[in-house]
This record gives structure tokens, C-alpha cells and sequence, in this order.
């Protein structure tokens, strides 16, 4: 546009100087001419004519004299206009052709352009592109003033600068963000102003998005304590992310040109030698990583960061250094003190006088001291000894049914039920107080079963009272360890996803760097993608945790969505036949036959590599029947089982349900359940078939 008025300008520049010098010439010289000749003719014509011609032939003379000099006259001034309309012509010419040139320009630029008198405001001319962005079509009449337009127009004086970026709400309800340019001009021998626009909406649209994305990073950074740096080895030059800046305590520095390698060096005081060593050997391919702990002095104490880094790659760019800077101060705390607090627990259940099994599925987990004795075994051959070898063997469904009976929530064994008796190595029967718990032990879920030796039945009856203090403390004590473990494994689960934030800190450092708008934008889209995939996985976690659906929408909407969530992706055939229940099972119930259902299936996903996985839910009356089968590789179902199906017959066995499972080497896996809708006080033993 500015090309456009530069050369309208020109043109009218040199119109104008020929035409004053053609005008200039016409004033001018013709005058003088017509005097010089008519001066001469008089002093010359007359003297040749008295001189030459009788006196009675002088009048005629003068007549004829005049009349030549008219004709002569009439030629000269005939010669001298042509020249000069000549000039005028090729001037007008000239002047239409930079007319219709200027015109095609502005029906041709892609910008809306429009011209309106200064003072009215009434429109001299709307461009094609002006008609289509604001609605107009091309027979359409032209609105009464710029006003009809664009609501507010930049002030006259704003010339030569664009005016402030504002929203335009254009008819069907489009919005747009636009910049506006001004021009004077003289149209006509009338002030007026040429205003063009330039859409600005994607270009804004894509800042926007660009901002958007960054704000999500710096939040998921904060979120993890987790920041970024990456700079040029040769240079130093590159960027610290604003989280690293502040768990520097340094000032973010403007822009990307900055020196990060010295900044790195000079904020962690003591190591700046060693890593200054560890970034060279890095930046010369000698190391393939770098992962340090750094421990760092602030005015709150001393903080430990782990500084990781790598060789990386841009297209066509040399090899940057980059990495990343994570605050691991707490989460070490939160490890020591959960070490500390097995520590103590180990002590603790070593210096108990009562004897401490832990047992996963059918076997010994861990034993303390004082319940190798009371067996009359060494206490390291405790560990992995099956239940059976513990207890009398006419008493192991017994001890089955009251474990079920012990670990049912809100329930404990009835007075009628007697406790097992117990086998020490030699072979002699015992009878023991037993106390039971479910707690996780080693990312294990174990029963906890507190054993006190009831062969004194004076001693029994001296130190009831305070046995079941002690017990009750012990168990107390065991749900408190068992909860510091969950919350270590939320915190597991948390730190594991710094990789997914790297990966989008990459990606957001792509579209940074990227000139083209389109690649930028997709670029833009794969930092939303890889973002929102994060907070799925987080939020997929806490659901496989404890399902909402089976709260909100009972069990048969629940195994629907988990099994049509499982095999999504995975490229097997499932078939789904859930029957709706008369009546909705009791709570235990349901997280039994859920969790049940959710380790068969994935039990069968990962390890059987089926092509058809079938799961069935259906009414038998007072109880229900869950199955999960599939047609994968199977496997030879031995006596006692591995510790996924322990906790599934654990499950069933612990709201009184039963539990089978039928499996052939390359015929595939059948796992059953019957459970009933409300837990049973009396439960099958675990050697009873589900159906």
C-alpha cells in the first residue's frame, strides 16, 4: 500500500511539472513571438511597401500586407499549439494510465481498503476485499459513511502509524482482530482519508495459544519442582526455564541470549570446578548423560537439586546441551523418614513377646523372633514355609475360615468358631490367641496375624487384659505403617511423570523456534496433546485406585468400563456378557468381584497374549458369578497358585465367597467366582470350587 502511494505520488509529481511547463510555454512565448513578428512586419512591410509602390498602389499594398500577416501569424501560432497539445496529450496519458494502474492495485489487494471524506465521513470507495470481509457483495450499495464500517476510526493525526488492535464483531456474529493503517489524500480537491486493515486474527490466535501452552508448562514445572535449561557448549548461550531461576534464587535473565552455562556454574557455589568438568566431557561426546545431586545453601536450609542433562539435536542445529533441574529435597526427606519408619517397625515387631506372621496368599512372608521360637524353628527358615506346615492339618480350612471371619471390615470371628491349633516342628499341637490384619508389606498386600502361645492357660488368663491392649496397639501401629506406604506410592506415582513434562518442554522449545506459523501451530498442538495426555495418565491412576463408576453407578457399569477401557488398544476381541443383578451386592462384595475381575483381565492382557478375552456377570440367586476366561497360552495351574491368583482367592475367601480357576498349557485360562451379595460371617474354604 505504501509502495502504491509512493508511486501515485511520483506520477502526479511529473503530470503536474509538464503540464506547468506546456501552460508555461503557451503563456510565455506566444506573446513574445507574435510581438517580435508583428514588430518586424510593421518597421519592414512598410518601408518596402512606400519605397517600392507608387503612391496610388500603397493602400492596396498595406491591405494585402495585412492580410499576409494574418495568415503568417495564424501558421506560427498553429505550429507552436500543436507542439504544446502534443505534450498535453502525452501528460493525460499518462495520467490515466497511472489512474487505472492505482485502481487495479486496489481492487487487487488482498487487504480491505476504503476511502471516506475527512470531515463527513461519507464513503468514496469500498475495494472488493473490504466488500467480502465486512459482507458486502459486489452490487450491493455502499453504506452512508465509514461509520457503517468500523465503529470507532483512528484519529487523522495517527497517519503513518497503525492504530490500536481492537475486535471488530462483524454480521453472523464473527469476530475479528484487526490493524488499522490511515493516509491522507486529495480527492478531488477534497480532503480524504484511505484506510487499509490487516486481519490480525490468527496471527493473535496463535500468540495466544503460544501463551496458553507456556502457562501450562510453567504450572505443570511448579507442580513437579521440576525445571529446564539448555544452552550452545560453544557460546553458552541458551535458556533457564523460570522454575530453575528460582530454585537458583537467580533473576530470570531476558531473552534466550543469555550465559547459562556461566549462570549454572556461578550459582552453585563449591561445584563449580566438577560440573564445569561434567558439562565438557557432555558437550565432547564422552559422556552420554549427566545426573548429579547437588546439595545447595539457602536462607531456609539446605537444598538438594538433581541436575540431569543430555546431547541434543536440533533439525540442522548444532549440538545443544540440555537438561533438567528438579528440587528433590522433600521427596529424599519422605524416603529417609519412611526408611526410618520400617526401621522402627522391624524393631518393634523383633522386640514383641508375641509371635508376628506375615503372610502372603498361603505363605510366610516374614516372621519375627519370638514366633520362630514359639514354633521351635530357626527364625530365617520362617520365610516362604507354607501355611500347612504351621498349622494342624485337620485345622487348615479352619484357619482359612477364621482369617475370612478376622478380616472382614467392621466383623471378628464369632465365639463359636474356635481358632485353629498350631504344629510346632516336632510336631506337638498348640493353641494361640490369634489377631488378624490386612497391610502392605514390601508393595505386597499381606495379612498380619499376631500369635500369642496359649499352652499356660493360667498365664492366658493373668495377661489377657493386657495382651489385647498390646495387640490393639501392634494393629493400630500396622494400619499407620500401611498408610506412610500408600502415601510413598502416591509420591512414586507423582515423580514419574517428569519425563512427560520434559517431552513437552521439548516440543513447546520446537515451537519456539519455529518460523513458519503452520509448523508452529502443530507443533503447538503436540505440546496440548502430550499435556493433556499427562493429566489423563494422572487422573487414570487415581481412578484404578478406587473407581468412581463403582460408587456412582454400581458393579455392572463399573467391569463395563474398565474392561472397555483395558482393551481399547489393545487388538483383542472382548466379549462382554454382564447381566444386570436383581439387587445391588453389599460394598465389600463389590470391590471383591471388581478387583478380581480387574487382575484376571490384566493377568490375561499381559501374559496369555489371547486373541478373545470373554467376561460374564450373572445372577445364581443368593450370590453372584463372575468368570473371566480367555484363549491365550494357559499354563500348568499349580497346587498353591502364584501371588496374583493368591489375592484373587483371597478376595473371593474374604467376603465368603469362592474362587477357581481352570487353566491347560496352550488351552487358555478360566478364572470363576461366586460371591455372595452380602459378606458372609462363615465362609467357604479356599478349597472349594467357585461353581
Amino acid at each position: 500500500m505504501a509502495a502504491a502511494r509512493e508511486e501515485g505520488s511520483d506520477t502526479a509529481r511529473a503530470y503536474r511539472s509538464g503540464l506547468r511547463q506546456s501552460l508555461a510555454g503557451i503563456r510565455w512565448w506566444i506573446p513574445l513571438l507574435y510581438l517580435v513578428l508583428a514588430g518586424a512586419w510593421i518597421l519592414f512591410s512598410d518601408h518596402l511597401v512606400e519605397g517600392l509602390l507608387p503612391a496610388a498602389a500603397v493602400r492596396v499594398a498595406q491591405s494585402v500586407k495585412g492580410l499576409l500577416f494574418v495568415l503568417a501569424s495564424a501558421a506560427a501560432l498553429w505550429l507552436l499549439l500543436r507542439n504544446q497539445a502534443r505534450g498535453i496529450e502525452r501528460a493525460h496519458r499518462a495520467t490515466l494510465d497511472y489512474a487505472q494502474r492505482y485502481r487495479e492495485l486496489l481492487e487487487r489487494h488482498p487487504d480491505p481498503l476504503w476511502l471516506h471524506e475527512a470531515g463527513s465521513g461519507r464513503l468514496l470507495y469500498v475495494n472488493p476485499a473490504a466488500r467480502r470481509f465486512f459482507g458486502l457483495g459486489a452490487d450491493d450499495a455502499l453504506p452512508a459513511d465509514a461509520a457503517a464500517l468500523q465503529g470507532v476510526l483512528p484519529h487523522p493525526g495517527e497517519e503513518g502509524r497503525p492504530a490500536t488492535i481492537r475486535l471488530i464483531h462483524l454480521p453472523g456474529g464473527r469476530r475479528h482482530d484487526v490493524e488499522l493503517h490511515v493516509a491522507r489524500l486529495d480527492h478531488d480537491g477534497r480532503e480524504a482519508r484511505l484506510v487499509s486493515m490487516r486481519d490480525r486474527t490468527a496471527e493473535i490466535g496463535a500468540e495466544r495459544e503460544r501463551a496458553q501452552s507456556a502457562r501450562r508448562m510453567r504450572e505443570a514445572q511448579q507442580l513437579a519442582c521440576l525445571g529446564s535449561w539448555e544452552f550452545d557448549p560453544a557460546s553458552g548461550h541458551g535458556h533457564l526455564s523460570e522454575e530453575t531461576c528460582r530454585m537458583l534464587g537467580i533473576r530470570a535473565p531476558a531473552g534466550d541470549g543469555a550465559d547459562v552455562r556461566g549462570l549454572l556454574l556461578d550459582s552453585l557455589p563449591g561445584w563449580g570446578g566438577e560440573l564445569s568438568s561434567l558439562l565438557d566431557a557432555l558437550a565432547s561426546g564422552h559422556g552420554t548423560t549427566l545426573d548429579v545431586v547437588i546439595p545447595l545453601e539457602t536462607p531456609d536450609g539446605t537444598r538438594r537439586l538433581q541436575l540431569r542433562g543430555a546431547r541434543a539435536t536440533d533439525d540442522g542445529a548444532p549440538h545443544l546441551l540440555r537438561g533438567t533441574l528438579q528440587d528433590i529435597t522433600e521427596a529424599e526427606a519422605a524416603r529417609r523418614q519412611l526408611r526410618e519408619r520400617e526401621r522402627q517397625f522391624h524393631d518393634l515387631i523383633r522386640a514383641l513377646p508375641d509371635g508376628v506372621i506375615l503372610l502372603a496368599g498361603d505363605r510366610v512372608r516374614y516372621a519375627n523372633p519370638a514366633c520362630a521360637e514359639a514354633f521351635g524353628r530357626p527364625v530365617e527358615s520362617m520365610p516362604g514355609l507354607p501355611v500347612q506346615a504351621l498349622v494342624a492339618e485337620d485345622d487348615v480350612p479352619l484357619l482359612r475360615e477364621w482369617l475370612r471371619a478376622a478380616l472382614m471390615p467392621g466383623q471378628s470371628p464369632d465365639a463359636a468358631v474356635r481358632t485353629p491349633r498350631m504344629r510346632r516342628s516336632d510336631g506337638s499341637l498348640f493353641n494361640a490367641a490369634l489377631t488378624a490384619a490386612e497391610t502392605r508389606y514390601e508393595d505386597a498386600i499381606c495379612t498380619v496375624v499376631v500369635m500369642r502361645d496359649l499352652s499356660d492357660a493360667e498365664r492366658m488368663r493373668d495377661e489377657l487384659t493386657a495382651g489385647n491392649q498390646q495387640l490393639q496397639a501392634m494393629a493400630a501401629r500396622i494400619f499407620s505403617v500401611q498408610e506412610d506406604e500408600r502415601r510413598r506410592i502416591s509420591r512414586d506415582l507423582h515423580d514419574d511423570i517428569g519425563q512427560s513434562i520434559t517431552a513437552i518442554k521439548m516440543s513447546a522449545s520446537a515451537a519456539m523456534d519455529e518460523d513458519d506459523p503452520a509448523r508452529r501451530h502443530d507443533d503447538l498442538d503436540d505440546v496440548l496433546a502430550l499435556a493433556d495426555a499427562t493429566l489423563s495418565r494422572l487422573r487414570d491412576i487415581s481412578i484404578l485406585l478406587r473407581p468412581p463408576q463403582l460408587d456412582a453407578l454400581g458393579l455392572e457399569a463399573a467391569l463395563r468400563w474398565h474392561a472397555e477401557r483395558l482393551f481399547a488398544h489393545a487388538g483383542v476381541d472382548l466379549d462382554l456378557a454382564i447381566a444386570a443383578l436383581p439387587r445391588r451386592p453389599g460394598r465389600e462384595v463389590e470391590q471383591a468381584c471388581f478387583r478380581i475381575a480387574q487382575e484376571a483381565m490384566t493377568n490375561a492382557l499381559r501374559h496369555a497374549a489371547p486373541s478373545r478375552v470373554s467376561l460374564r456377570l450373572d445372577d445364581r440367586g443368593d450370590c453372584l458369578h463372575l468368570s473371566v476366561s480367555d484363549d491365550g497360552r494357559g499354563f500348568d495351574t499349580p497346587a498353591d497358585g502364584g501371588l496374583g491368583l493368591a489375592i484373587m482367592r483371597e478376595r473371593a475367601h474374604g467376603v465368603g465367597g469362592g474362587f477357581d480357576i481352570h487353566s491347560t498349557h496352550g488351552s487358555g485360562t478360566t478364572v470363576e467366582a461366586l460371591l455372595p451379595y452380602e459378606p458372609a460371617p462363615n465362609a467357604k474354604h479356599a478349597g472349594q470350587p467357585a461353581g
